[in-house]
């Protein structure tokens, strides 16, 4: 059953109703681009006389949208956008292709991956068609050495272009969580973000940030879940277009990834403390070395996590080396 079989059914799909001989093949044939369907989180239900419907409504990525949607000036810092049906993952695909010149922006998104990841190691769950999957390539002429608050830049970034369509309720979980509040105190994962890269310490290096951001979640991939989420649509109905979302942030990226290359976290360590999920909370932060409890108090200037100890000392974690979970809270 091949991959382009079943992404021209869910076009037709999205067109209207199709009848169970549609295809031109045989119905059985039929039934398992239905079920693959299912299985990759798109809502297909069955009709009376044995067509099929989409029983939620489902679009699809559009460049021309997306790209209208970016000021001319992001355009201008912006190389390449690229739309990709299943890939492994947005962030391990940019880092098999070459970068673009002068720290301009390669913008790739997909429809789904098979193999999405998130921070240590830990899979993502990546249904077609549900949510925000999009990756930035760009180099940084500063080092790979000056790059440690990246992920938290671009975190900020990311809140701040939720908060412009209207999720004011979205925060940051250290070091690289889209989170909300819930109303038993604990925290929701919206999404997340996740960096790679390399190069020299001190000269020319090139990153990749990735981040995913639940929009419609189905349910038959929430079930699996072991933390507590949720999705867009849950906080509003009906969300923007995913069109519209991609866009927000990749607006709201390049400048922010511009400014970060010129004068580092710093500047945007006051942003970040007016979306900072944790901040006077307790939490517990957990190593290869043990366990340490206290009081979360904000960022030091070089992104690490700053937390005041039960005996009264401050500790700085960096992200590289610990789990962070806020006690009573979402781990």
């Amino acid at each position: 059953m091949g991959a382009d079989e079943v992404r021209a059914l869910l076009v037709r799909l999205l067109r209207g109703p199709v009848a169970p001989d549609a295809s031109g093949g045989d119905v059985e044939e039929m039934r398992r681009h239905i079920h693959a369907l299912r299985e990759a989180g798109v809502p297909v239900g069955e009709q009376c006389d044995g067509g099929y419907a989409l029983t939620e409504l489902f679009e699809l990525l559009d460049s021309d949208a997306i790209l209208a949607r970016l000021p001319a000036r992001v355009r201008a810092r912006t190389a390449s956008l690229e739309l990709a049906w299943v890939l492994d993952s947005t962030n391990s695909e940019l880092q098999r292709r070459p970068a673009a010149a002068n720290g301009a922006a390669s913008v790739l998104l997909a429809e789904g991956q098979s193999g999405g990841r998130g921070r240590r190691g830990k899979d993502w769950s990546s249904p077609l068609g549900a949510h925000v999957y999009l990756s930035l390539a760009r180099t940084f002429d500063a080092g790979w050495a000056r790059l440690g608050g990246l992920s938290l830049a671009a975190g900020v970034a990311t809140v701040e272009a939720l908060h412009g369509l209207g999720y004011d309720r979205v925060r940051l979980k250290w070091p690289n969580d889209l989170v909300v509040p819930a109303a038993d105190g604990g925290l929701r994962k919206l999404g997340g973000l996740l960096v790679d890269g390399g190069g020299h310490q001190d000269g020319p290096a090139r990153a990749v940030i990735g981040v995913g951001v639940n929009v419609r979640m189905p349910n038959c991939f929430g079930d699996r879940i072991e933390q507590p989420w949720c999705d867009l649509v849950g906080l509003r109905v009906p969300p923007p277009s995913r069109s519209a979302i991609a866009a927000a942030i990749i607006t709201h990226w390049v400048p922010a990834l511009d400014s970060f290359e010129r004068s580092g976290l710093t500047p945007l360590l006051a942003r970040y403390a007016a979306v900072d999920a944790i901040a006077g909370q307790p939490v517990r932060i957990t190593s290869e070395a043990g366990c340490v409890d206290g009081i979360a108090v904000g960022l030091a200037s070089d992104g690490s996590l700053r937390v005041r100890t039960e005996q009264g000392s401050e500790r700085h974690f960096h992200a590289g080396e610990v789990s962070v979970r806020r006690i009573g809270g979402m781990t």
